[in-house]
């Protein structure tokens, strides 16, 4: 007994788990360390023996080995004995769907993706924790994975839609990548109809020999019901759309006015004639800015809400503001991420109203280089709500009517313009990157549908606002790097070397070239922007061009922003409807006071979690656009259209229509009779008998032949083909083959 207690005294995390337990256990890492030096697996009671685990102790013991499972750190094998997942050649990861029914695992180490049969895939659902070994590689070299255990569950409810077939009622997902039918237990539809968008609670899971099987617990209506694309949007990427009370009740709770006790500790800058410019519809006004010449360049200040005031690490309103990262904008409607009586009430930069402010004050040169900046708490009164379009107006007509009823205001207008002018110079020397991209707006009717898709023009009161909105982040950012403060900062990374060489590679046919070798900056892509500017392949070349580079992300290490031409770079103006800029304002807060901000988080996993928060947001959005689109061209079935190839794939060609700003496909199968090749590098289909070229950028005719609301496609033809197929556009059930069929109950 003895010699078993000194064992337990050599766990060399005995004092960490004497901390946080009364009666401390073997820590995880000494039990893997026991395991590992036993080399073979070991049976409980062997593993109980060894570690002297008394029998009032077995049963939280018992947890911690539950536990170390879940994560990965060990499995039991099928005489239940328990062995070291390193030992065994596991891998952990994630696994993601195909909709044709297979998937791959993208494995927790960050190693190469595994592929996943559809035999494999029948057992698991989009998005579960599984651990797999190695099987064999696949017909195009890709390491194929045999499923050994499955550790999570990442389905618990799935939107989808309600079909019937020989009287078994079954719901298709509206995650594609969920490619599994799920049986409906019998007597538990809800009184669902066929065909209506529902929301099932899954019962039991798939495993090798049955189907997933799950109840229906809400119906929320007909497919094309108005708003019922950001309702199926909003479970299908679990986006959270509802405050728990507690977060209501902490919101009703603040003073809807800034308070005398507010004041303290802060600076009275409302004699400053500040002003919010943002978009019409806008509602949260996160930001205000001020411009006045002064010796050697101008002062700019740009006053940030002060939403920190008021959402305090780990309360009510911060957990859920964690949860939700940042706010989600769909056509017509919002999901704020903090509640309306602080995203549109007291956190807004309403006019005439005190409100409670962090301000960047930055002196910015004649050349638009940054000087001497500082921040400060502050108190301002927004002396108007501004429009782009307005601002855009007075600047071009400072003697015209709207001029004349902001007289006090232009003079201020005029010195941001200035200053503007200079910015502008100055970001063109430090080299960013400027694509000139459309955006778009979608035009409603009454009854939530597409009227018209019209272009967004950016005019310079938006280039204004963005530059300001630029040069308050850098102070931010160098303000908390020259403190050493941690926190996230808003990183880009130049193009992989793969990627690098494919976009040389395409530019030789063009007799271009991208300077830099082998680490080209953004100063060498913005050279290469002006050589081709003006060009008519202008647009391609840009496409391809922004293609090669990274998704900007969230990350506590700085490694700059390549496109902006940044070396450090945060997001701090927006923390009304960004987590991250929160973060930011918490951190230079504690930095003014001679204090560290620590997040409840770790820093790496707050980044993680804000990335992924952002990417959910945008595929949410683009989601119900393209559902909205579908909707829309049903009226266009049979149409003619003038467009662009916007993307070449090896199943077809993407079209982008110049009149309307929708894209449709036009497949493999309807460019002729020939085999057409894709080449990724040229992005290109090339015909092998006629060596009929496809190509991004090219301009082609199209008619409309197919709209499907279900899985929101729309196909065209080439207007040329004879061939081309009769016309489908329809929101009705498809037909569908119930596989593998079991009984349920």
């Amino acid at each position: 007994m003895k010699n078993k207690n000194n064992l337990r005294l050599q766990d060399p995390f005995l004092e960490r788990e004497r901390e946080q337990y009364e009666h401390p256990l073997p820590s995880r890492e000494f039990v893997l360390q026991i395991l590992t030096q036993h080399g073979a697996p070991m049976s409980d009671d062997e593993l109980l023996d060894m570690l002297y685990i008394e029998r009032e102790e077995e049963d939280l013991f018992s947890r911690r080995l539950r536990a170390m499972e879940r994560d990965g750190q060990i499995m039991r094998n099928r005489k239940r004995a328990i062995c070291v997942m390193d030992k065994l050649d596991l891998i952990k990861g994630k696994v993601q769907g195909h909709a044709d029914g297979f998937g791959f695992l993208i494995p927790e180490d960050g190693s190469a993706d595994m592929f996943l049969s559809e035999k494999e895939m029948h057992q698991v659902l989009n998005g579960d924790i599984v651990l797999v070994r190695q099987s064999g590689v696949d017909r195009r070299g890709r390491p194929e994975a045999k499923i050994v255990e499955v550790l999570e569950r990442a389905n618990n409810r799935v939107v989808g839609r309600l079909y019937e077939e020989h009287g078994i009622q079954f719901v298709v997902a509206e995650n594609r990548r969920i490619s599994q039918d799920i049986l409906v237990a019998s007597g538990s539809s809800g009184g669902a109809k066929s065909g209506q968008v529902v929301i099932l609670e899954i019962i039991k899971h798939p495993d090798k020999h049955a189907q997933p099987i799950g109840r229906i617990v809400q119906i929320l209506g007909n497919y094309a019901d108005p708003g019922m694309e950001i309702e199926i949007a909003l479970r299908k990427h679990d986006l959270p759309y509802e405050f728990p009370a507690e977060v209501e009740r902490q919101a009703k709770a603040i003073s809807p006015v800034v308070s005398d006790a507010d004041w303290a500790g802060r600076e009275d800058i409302r004699h400053l004639p500040l002003v919010t410019i943002d978009g019409e519809t806008a509602r949260d006004f996160d930001d205000a800015v001020y411009c006045v010449p002064e010796k050697g360049g101008y002062r700019l200040v740009v006053a940030i809400a002060d939403v920190s005031h008021y959402v305090h690490t780990n309360d009510a309103l911060d957990r859920e503001a964690i949860i939700r990262g940042n706010s989600v904008y769909f056509p017509r409607r919002v999901i704020p991420m903090l509640p309306e009586e602080l995203s549109n009430g007291l956190c807004s930069l309403n006019p005439n109203v005190d409100r409670l402010c962090m301000v960047c004050d930055i002196h910015i040169d004649n050349k638009g280089e940054i000087g001497k900046y500082r921040f400060y708490p502050s108190v301002m009164y927004s002396n108007a709500r501004l429009t782009y379009n307005q601002v855009a107006e007075m600047l071009a007509e400072p003697d015209g009517n709207l001029a004349k009823q902001n007289s006090v205001i232009v003079p201020h207008l005029q010195h941001l313009y200035e200053l503007f002018k200079k910015l502008l110079k100055a970001r063109e020397k430090r080299g960013a990157i400027d694509f000139e991209t459309v955006e778009t707006q979608m035009i409603f009717t009454d009854q939530g549908k597409i009227e018209r898709i019209v272009p967004v023009v950016r005019n310079d009161a938006h280039k204004l606002i963005e530059e300001c909105m630029l040069a308050a982040n850098v102070c931010a950012a160098g303000f908390l790097q020259e403190h050493e403060h941690p926190v996230l900062y808003r990183v880009h990374q130049g193009p992989t070397p793969e990627k690098l060489e494919a976009l040389r590679e395409f530019m030789k046919e063009f007799g271009l070239g991208l300077t830099g070798e082998d680490e080209p900056q953004a100063a060498d892509y913005s050279k290469l922007l002006k050589r081709i500017k003006g060009r008519p392949d202008a647009a391609l070349l840009q496409t391809v061009m922004l293609r090669s580079l990274r998704q900007a992300k969230y990350e506590p290490e700085n490694i700059g922003h390549f496109g902006l031409g940044y070396e450090a770079y945060a997001h701090f103006t927006s923390p009304i409807r960004r987590y991250p800029d929160l973060l930011v304002h918490r951190a230079i807060k504690a930095v003014l006071q001679n204090k560290k901000y620590t997040p409840v988080q770790k820093w790496t996993e707050l980044g993680i979690h804000c990335s992924m928060t952002e990417r959910r947001a945008d595929d949410a959005t683009r989601d119900v656009e393209a559902w909205l689109k579908c909707f829309y061209m049903r009226d266009h079935l049979g149409s003619v259209f003038k467009g662009t190839v916007s993307s070449v794939t090896s199943f077809g060609m993407f079209v982008s229509l110049d009149a309307l700003y929708v894209e449709g496909l036009v497949h493999i199968s309807e460019l002729g009779k020939d085999y057409f090749h894709f080449d990724a590098t040229k992005h290109h289909l090339l015909g092998e008998r006629t060596g009929q070229s496809y190509r991004l950028g090219d301009r082609v005719e199209v008619r409309v032949v197919k709209v499907d609301m279900e899985s929101t496609k729309i196909d065209f033809v080439l207007q040329n083909d004879p061939c081309a197929g009769e016309l489908e556009g329809s929101d009705k059930p498809k037909k569908k083959v119930v596989k593998g069929k079991k009984k349920h109950g």
